[in-house]
């Protein structure tokens, strides 16, 4: 009798039990749905396909409890207008690269790409182990944002020109699409640099309202038809060697979220880095030869002279942004004292092992 009793409470504790269960998880299957607002057209190669690939990767890892939808530059916000829409809340996330926002400081595109800084590979080492993402995050608290790497476009093209470059005179008087660090570069060495929206680039460079435009690499150049506009495609992209590019999170949406959905999201972000860098590195090689063989694009170096005079530049510039902000001067003594540390590793490894292979 007594152990029947006890059975018959066991029963009544164990639906007890489940019905205190069923509200928590109610509370844990709550679904969320997110905008993404992009700097890039919308399905554009390369970078495009990369959010639409990061918002679904996000939709299927939580199980449909986070919902993206993906809007492209103009669709929503203008280009670039996604770091506020986000920073205020209109949209939850933003895809974009740091470097667009440097009217908000100086100090942005050191999350960016750096002139003669670090490859991709280097600089994810300085993000995720080196500090970097630290400093990046403390930057973007003040906007309400929450930064993560989305991608990298590896080292870029140095751009089409309408004309040859053959010495520093050629670049006196340039009308070019180049922004960032590497726009200041250029205006320090006689040109004019231009920051316009990717979707804008042809167009201008076709009907001579520039004179040279860097996009990307020879996949991403290739889907904008910039070959049409300009023959002369020049290399190596100084200005860029290994440019990251960018997930912004609205810090109140991603904080409202439960933790285990949280770590979803910025894992999505670390596989979408992950597969960008592997996806252009797949596909350049390829889009280079169909430039070459089938539209008559012309591929050239830059002069070594021409490239020593902008390093030289690099360096004034890059310093005088540093002495001028004290949180800028803390960011670059955290890249610089990096970057030092990883040229010489770098120099006995993949560098190296480069030149071995070439031999």
């Amino acid at each position: 009798m007594k152990r029947r009793q006890f059975i018959h409470k066991l029963g009544t504790g164990a639906a007890v039990t489940a019905a205190m269960v069923v509200p928590q998880v109610a509370v844990a299957k709550k679904k969320f749905r997110w905008k993404m607002v992009t700097a890039w057209p919308r399905n554009f190669p390369g970078l495009g396909t990369s959010a639409n690939r990061l918002a679904q990767r996000i939709t299927d890892m939580s199980g449909g409890r986070i919902q993206v939808k993906v809007y492209g530059a103009k669709e929503l916000v203008p280009a670039f207008e996604a770091f506020d829409a986000v920073s205020r809340g209109t949209a939850q996330m933003g895809h974009a690269g740091p470097y667009y926002w440097k009217g908000k400081g100086e100090v942005f595109q050191f999350f960016s790409a750096v002139p003669f800084g670090l490859t991709a590979q280097e600089v994810n080492a300085w993000l995720y182990h080196g500090g970097g993402m630290d400093l990046w995050r403390e930057l973007y608290a003040r906007f309400d944002l929450i930064p993560t790497a989305a991608g990298n476009t590896g080292a870029q093209m140095a751009g089409w020109f309408r004309k040859e470059i053959n010495s520093l005179e050629d670049l006196k008087g340039l009308k070019m699409r180049i922004p960032g660090l590497g726009g200041e570069v250029l205006k320090r060495a006689g040109g004019t640099p231009v920051n316009i929206p990717g979707g804008e680039l042809f167009t201008a460079l076709q009907s001579g309202a520039i004179d040279a435009t860097e996009w990307v690499g020879p996949y991403n150049d290739l889907a904008f038809g910039l070959y049409k506009a300009a023959k002369n495609y020049y290399y190596p992209g100084w200005h860029e060697p290994g440019s990251v590019i960018e997930c912004f999170i609205n810090r109140s949406a991603f904080e409202a979220l439960p933790k285990d959905l949280q770590h979803i999201v910025l894992g999505a972000c670390q596989a979408a880095n992950l597969d960008m860098i592997s996806e252009l590195t797949a596909r350049n090689q390829q889009a280079l030869e169909t430039l070459v063989n089938e539209h008559g694009v012309k591929v050239r170096p830059l002069p070594d002279d021409v490239l020593k005079k902008l390093k030289t530049l690099s360096s004034e510039v890059v310093e005088e942004i540093a002495a001028a902000d004290p949180f800028a001067r803390k960011v670059y003594a955290s890249f610089n004292r990096f970057r030092k540390q990883v040229s010489s590793w770098s120099g006995i490894a993949e560098q190296a092992f480069m030149r071995a292979r070439a031999l």
